[in-house]
């Protein structure tokens, strides 16, 4: 199946990847500016980035009753929302402030992420096609443009008052085109009959680590470049710029590779080249050679985090596929929120090149993980 016949069979959720892209793409470009603002060291800034994964937390409870609740509804309803708390680190300017204001933000991106998951689940099992990859790409187009047009803004003069505004905006013309009828209402609240707690466990663990690679580079690129390199503002925004632009390149590319080989097989050869990408990173003279190096990394975990999600699905039975792939998605989520706060503690007490070069460790550990999803009796 082609890319644009993948786009046009499940663009609903496609919006909203793109929304939740918009969302994180302009706070991971601002993260100098936030930082400076509220004056804290690299631990403290860590630390605080924990606010997100507390208000994620709640979405494992929530999402499931606001989708049945809201329906077909649920995925504009919950983008309108994110659309408003976008605009909230504009107001920031406070360490409690800006902790809690990244607890909305926690909330409200996982509404709208385990809700459109869930969706592309839906039309994958309607209609036998894979479609995790695409969607994924969609949202590392939407991070890049949102993190090159804030580091744009930055440069032309634009402050936190206008900037979050500005991509609030563009969050919320994405909405009217999230509409779709639903079949299957239930994400996986409440017990699930015989659920594969290996699966769940062990596909969790690789989408984990794949989402907390993506998101210490999200987090913390801009500022290894502007502080470790002494690059300026859109220098820095380029480094997340960069992941996203090759994680769009490599998740689109995936869903052709998908087709070739094995969901592990492509897992570890990302693994592999993502380690590679890290370590270079960690150890550039220059903002370019920091670029090369998020680039190979962005092609190599763009991959891990929807073909977990893809493997989990194929591998449960079609009652608990849906069920299986909200947990594993949710397991995923907290590394986008946990990471960066280990990634805090870590630069403040080895310093940016070291702490990225842990993140290579933290990658090798997906191969043996791998190995076990092939050989473990993981379906019970």
């Amino acid at each position: 199946m082609s890319i644009l016949s993948a786009l046009r069979l499940s663009r609903a959720p496609v919006a909203a990847f793109m929304a939740v892209g918009l969302t994180w793409g302009c706070i991971a470009a601002m993260a100098p500016v936030l930082k400076a603002r509220i004056g804290v060291d690299d631990a403290s800034f860590g630390l605080l980035l924990l606010g997100t994964a507390i208000g994620l937390s709640t979405t494992l409870y929530v999402a499931p009753r606001w989708d049945r609740r809201m329906g077909r509804w649920a995925l504009p309803a919950g983008t309108v929302i994110l659309a408003a708390a976008s605009m909230l680190p504009a107001v920031a300017y406070t360490v409690p402030l800006f902790f809690v204001i990244l607890m909305i933000l926690g909330a409200t991106s996982g509404l709208t992420d385990v809700v459109m998951n869930a969706r592309v689940s839906e039309i994958e099992t309607r209609t036998s096609r894979s479609l995790m990859n695409v969607n994924h790409a969609m949202f590392s187009v939407a991070y890049a443009v949102s993190a090159l047009l804030t580091g744009a803004m930055r440069e032309a003069g634009w402050g936190p008052a206008a900037i979050f505004p500005a991509i609030a905006m563009l969050v919320l013309a994405t909405a009217p085109f999230q509409m779709m009828q639903v079949a299957v209402r239930d994400v996986g609240n409440g017990p699930v009959p015989r659920l594969p707690l290996g699966l769940v466990a062990l596909c969790g663990a690789i989408v984990l680590i794949g989402f907390m690679a993506e998101a210490t580079v999200e987090s913390w690129s801009a500022l290894h470049i502007e502080r470790t390199l002494l690059g300026g503002a859109a220098e820095g925004a380029f480094g997340p710029a960069m992941l996203g632009l090759t994680m769009a390149v490599g998740r689109f590319s995936g869903q052709a590779v998908a087709a070739r080989l094995s969901e592990i097989g492509v897992i570890r050869i990302a693994t592999a080249l993502a380690v590679a990408g890290v370590l270079i990173a960690a150890a550039a003279p220059t903002p370019f050679v920091a670029y090369i190096g998020f680039g190979l990394m962005g092609l190599g975990i763009s991959v891990i985090g929807p073909m977990g999600l893809a493997l989990a699905g194929r591998l449960s039975l079609p009652s608990q596929r849906t069920a299986v792939i909200a947990r594993v998605a949710v397991i995923g989520f907290i590394g986008f929120f946990i990471a960066p706060a280990l990634m805090g503690i870590g630069a403040q007490t080895f310093g940016l090149r070291w702490a990225f070069a842990c993140v290579a460790i933290l990658l090798a550990a997906i191969w043996p993980l791998s190995r076990l999803v092939r050989e473990g009796p993981i379906r019970r």
